[in-house]
């Protein structure tokens, strides 16, 4: 099984680039890449997928259990030729003071040979060391490459090759300089998503071939080659429950405003047995004829004016969830479905289902892991008292304004959640929050959100 994990000394040295240039390039030449992202992420593995037509999944040791995210890297890795990891933050960043959710750990996991993206803007001697100390802090860790990136030319590319290979055996496999078609334009959560970015075919190729021409590919080939086969897990899957017949329709947001889903979770959702219809908040009028509603994460806010300008479509919405309709909508479909959305100054009603007004701010209100535990009020009721659930939310939104005293399904043991206490607006049959979930074995949302359809069918029948 051939694959590598790309990682970096610190956050924003260019790794996702690098990852996304890696992805295309090897894909252009007629192999079949498998992206993986290292953590909770939407918008990374929205490039990565992009690069690679075919998506990108997570692999996140807070939601996944160790077991579960070496199944998912095998059962995705069964289809291709390569597997291309891209790490977060640094190499051996993470929660834990052991080190088991870094990087290093899951490469350590996964037996993957470690690619180091070093950001080697103003460094000339200084890289020795560095490289040395990421060598021997941990001498179980692979690290068989390194790409230099962010170079200020040719001669400050020579220089750092003479240093590496005088003071250290660390491979040099590829040196990108500094280039203004490497940009990615960022936003507050990171880069802006391929799903907005309406150029991002052109970009990636762009990218790609910057990499061609600087990293030496058939190299990575070689070391991808020397990791070994993943040994077969004992978890049984929800891939052998399926169900064939799609008896639910899920109708789900997805355009330029609302793009944050996991593959995973939607593949869940399916085999649970659902048709998921998409539906676009830009420019469709109506919601179509539908058994439950899921509004996904995204920028609101970024089209809050195209938003609010298709009001048949918001008075839809709120119609059909005031007369029962089940909806799940987290983070950017809780703000879609408030009064309004303030932002630089400017306001736009929305779908007014929320009674609550949403305040952009220039800080984070909530990011990073969050646990929760269920209150006992959670609509979608399945024999679980007290469960804690593990998830994430990234958010510089804030509910303001809440005119109405809402149960949560939710008590907030870590984050922020709506009011850094709750999380989990229940109204009718909605329930909206800031956190994200994960369909992992933990929490396997998407059956329940399944069977509270089915049960909210067979109530309206009777």
């Amino acid at each position: 099984m051939s694959h590598i994990l790309i990682s970096a000394a610190h956050k924003s040295s260019g790794k996702t680039t690098i990852s996304i240039g890696l992805t295309a390039a090897i894909t252009l030449r007629g192999k079949t890449v498998q992206p993986f992202k290292k953590g909770p992420d939407y918008i990374d593995p929205m490039w990565l997928g992009r690069a690679a037509k075919r998506p990108c999944y997570n692999l996140d040791f807070y939601t996944m259990q160790n077991e579960e995210i070496t199944h998912c890297f095998n059962n995705h890795m069964s289809t291709a030729d390569l597997g291309i990891i891209e790490g977060n933050k640094g190499l051996y960043d993470g929660l834990d003071l052991d080190g088991s959710n870094s990087n290093a750990a899951l490469a350590n996991q996964l037996d993957a040979p470690v690619i180091l993206v070093i950001d080697s803007r103003g460094m000339t001697r200084g890289i020795a060391p560095l490289v040395l100390g990421y060598q021997n802090f941990d001498t179980k860790i692979n690290i068989q490459g390194i790409i230099l990136n962010q170079v200020g030319g040719s001669r400050h590319e020579g220089k750092l090759r003479a240093i590496l290979e005088h003071y250290t055996d660390a491979k040099v496999i590829g040196a990108v300089h500094k280039h203004h078609d490497l940009n990615i334009d960022e936003r507050h959560l990171g880069l802006i998503p391929s799903n907005e970015e309406h150029t991002a075919d052109n970009k990636i190729k762009i990218i790609a071939q910057h990499i061609e021409n600087q990293v030496n590919l058939d190299q990575l080939l070689d070391i991808a080659n020397q990791s070994s086969l993943m040994p077969k897990t004992n978890i049984t899957n929800i891939d052998n429950q399926k169900i064939q017949k799609k008896h639910i329709k899920i109708g789900i947001f997805k355009d330029e405003a609302f793009g944050f889903y996991y593959p995973d979770d939607l593949q869940a959702l399916e085999d649970a047995g659902t048709k998921l219809i998409t539906i676009n908040s830009l420019v469709d009028k109506q919601l179509p004829e539908i058994d439950g509603l899921i509004i996904g994460g995204g920028f609101p806010e970024t089209k809050m004016s195209e938003l609010n300008a298709n009001q048949s479509l918001r008075q839809s919405v709120k119609k059909e969830i005031e007369q029962g309709l089940p909806t799940y909508a987290e983070c950017g479909g809780l703000m879609y479905l408030a009064r309004s959305i303030k932002w630089n100054n400017k306001t736009y009603e929305m779908a007014n289902v929320i009674k609550g007004d949403i305040l952009m701010h220039k800080r984070p209100q909530g990011r990073g892991y969050v646990q929760l535990q269920e209150t006992g009020q959670h609509p979608w009721k399945d024999n679980i008292d007290n469960n804690e659930i593990y998830a994430h939310e990234f958010h510089y939104s804030k509910l303001t304004n809440i005119g109405h005293d809402y149960q949560y399904a939710y008590k907030v043991l870590r984050g922020a959640g709506i009011d850094g206490k709750h999380d989990g607006l229940i109204y009718k049959n909605l329930l909206a929050n800031y956190a994200h979930l994960r369909n992992t074995h933990h929490n396997e949302w998407a059956k329940r959100f399944v069977k509270f359809i089915k049960a909210s069918k067979e109530i309206n029948r009777t």
